[in-house]
């Protein structure tokens, strides 16, 4: 399924929020106390605001068992979507 132009995919920040943190009752300081990391990171992927990396993947698949591909592969597609409305693409053309 293709999303509109305008609109973004989910963050992983979202999922973690959604899906994990409040069905389980689980704050970011919680959370980045149960992974060993400081509670802001936890803070700023659940806003949006930074992104979810390779060791915070690692970490948040030991908590939830979600699998680290998943986590990276959902900040992948958040990433080449805000890029795509970032900039434009359109001049370049196909070199092979």
């Amino acid at each position: 399924m293709r999303l509109p132009a305008n609109r973004l995919p989910t963050h992983p920040g979202e999922m973690l929020l959604e899906e994990f943190m409040k069905p389980y009752g689980l704050s970011a300081r919680k959370v980045a106390a149960m992974i060993g990391v400081p509670a802001n990171r936890i803070s700023e992927i659940v806003a949006g605001n930074r992104s979810v990396t390779a060791d915070t993947a690692h970490r948040l698949d030991r908590l939830f068992g979600m699998g680290v591909e998943t986590w990276l592969s959902l900040q992948a597609h958040y990433d080449a979507a805000l890029a795509l409305q970032q900039h434009d693409y359109s001049e370049i053309r196909l070199y092979a």
